[in-house]
């Protein structure tokens, strides 16, 4: 694609990626094929190449972004599977994040979108304030009927039917491997899976000692700031990010990592660009360092002795989450390592689809989510399975509030048949234990 931005404009680095991005793109629309929202809506301007066009004219023309291009851009699920399917290899990722960043700071929203904005940026990533939002919300959700905004009944549907008690294994701490040490690795206890799923990180703690892993938890570590990023609000974004390449490089320098694992594929493929986020920081050093440590806990397995399990006698159906298989392109360690443990592991019709939910994207577009997650749920049902796994706590809250099908983390499945517990989510008393889930 020709692009004509002037030689001022491309001293914004964020311009200039984008420059490049476009440069790349030859219109061969391939990426259509794969785009949900193109699937789901049938618009041009809903499919990646059409988000290209109004990007490109929003930027080179320095103009305040109008209406109809912010809704395109809105809709953009950030799945990219365009990506993965580019035989251009245009960074589409970067490409919107640039655009959405341009228009946080040039376009103003209605109030409504401005404060349904800010209240999820000052709640999500705080697991405190997101558990007692929660309890509001369980509070609040047999009146969701009365709530005129779709927007906010999806909030109130979000809410689990049991909220988990706080995990004291999220703090910041250090576990000791069990026999001789092969690893010293830092987990992510991340922002929301802390509130709405302790059981993962629980399960993935036990797992890695178990295969000789120090497993620490990192003072000052955090949101990896995905959530914030994707907004626009990249002095948010970066702030929550720099506390955790601060919290982690302390480690690294002190008695050092072999890895940062990360349990939740959203936040990993995030991590993963810091090194792109903070190229022309003062951080960038550590910032790349940081990604490069960065992997995903069934990258970290596939690189550990997971033992031979005995047959399971259980089919899984696997969810390919989007950030996962076209984030960070792992297609395959999950699969094998379920495998490996003993699983039978089916795979739903089109993968490669997303469920709809994106981070925050049920929240912001639940009529296009809602789509998503039917289309998604109806193909892992067809399979038949006895329950469902995936590798990301929203999908696991997306694809479980539309089936009855039980939906576990891989890596409590892995978990399990290697000595742990078995996962509550398969367990017939699935209620929580009568402990505090604020303290």
């Amino acid at each position: 694609m020709q692009t004509n931005f002037t030689n001022e404009q491309l001293q914004n680095p964020g311009t200039q990626r984008a420059n490049e991005s476009l440069r790349s793109c030859v219109h061969c629309g391939f990426c259509t094929a794969t785009c949900p929202t193109y699937q789901v809506l049938g618009d041009e301007l809903d499919s990646p190449r059409g988000r290209i066009y109004l990007i490109k004219d929003m930027l080179e023309n320095e103009r305040v972004p109008d209406e109809k291009t912010v809704k395109h851009i809105d809709r953009c699920l950030s799945c990219l599977a365009c990506m993965t399917t580019c035989p251009s290899g245009v960074h589409y990722m970067h490409l919107v994040d640039h655009a959405r960043a341009y228009i946080d700071k040039h376009y103003k929203r209605p109030f409504s979108d401005r404060a349904l904005r800010w209240v999820l940026a000052r709640i999500l990533p705080y697991p405190g304030r997101f558990r007692l939002a929660l309890l509001g919300a369980k509070l609040a959700r047999p009146f969701k009927g009365l709530m005129p905004d779709a927007r906010l009944r999806a909030m109130l549907e979000m809410a689990p039917k049991v909220i988990p008690p706080v995990s004291r294994n999220d703090d910041p701490q250090s576990f000791a491997a069990e026999g001789k040490p092969i690893k010293r690795v830092a987990l992510m206890t991340g922002c929301a899976q802390k509130a709405l799923n302790t059981d993962i990180n629980d399960a993935t703690i036990r797992l890695l000692r178990r295969l000789g892993c120090e497993v620490v938890v990192a003072e000052g570590a955090g949101c990896c700031g995905a959530l914030t990023h994707h907004m626009g609000r990249e002095e948010e974004s970066h702030a929550t990010a720099a506390k955790n390449i601060h919290a982690w490089m302390a480690e690294k320098t002190g008695k050092g990592l072999d890895a940062i694992v990360i349990n939740t594929s959203g936040c990993g493929t995030t991590v993963k660009d810091y090194g792109h986020m903070f190229r022309n920081d003062a951080l960038a050093a550590d910032a790349a360092t940081v990604s490069d440590l960065a992997m995903d806990i069934s990258e970290l397995l596939m690189q550990l002795d997971l033992p031979e399990g005995a047959d399971q006698e259980l089919t899984v159906a696997y969810h390919a989450a989007c950030s996962l298989q076209h984030g960070q392109q792992i297609k395959t360690h999950p699969k094998t390592l379920l495998k490996r443990a003993g699983f039978t592991v089916v795979e739903p019709a089109d993968s490669h689809l997303c469920c709809g939910s994106a981070g925050i994207y049920n929240l912001l577009q639940p009529e296009i989510s809602a789509q998503l997650k039917a289309r998604k749920v109806r193909t892992l049902e067809a399979k038949s399975p006895d329950l469902i796994a995936a590798g990301n706590i929203g999908c696991m809250m997306q694809i479980g509030s539309g089936t009855s099908l039980p939906i576990v983390h891989t890596v409590e499945l892995l978990d399990w048949a290697t000595g742990g517990p078995k996962p509550p989510a398969l367990q017939a008393d699935r209620s929580a234990p009568s402990v505090p889930i604020l303290r």
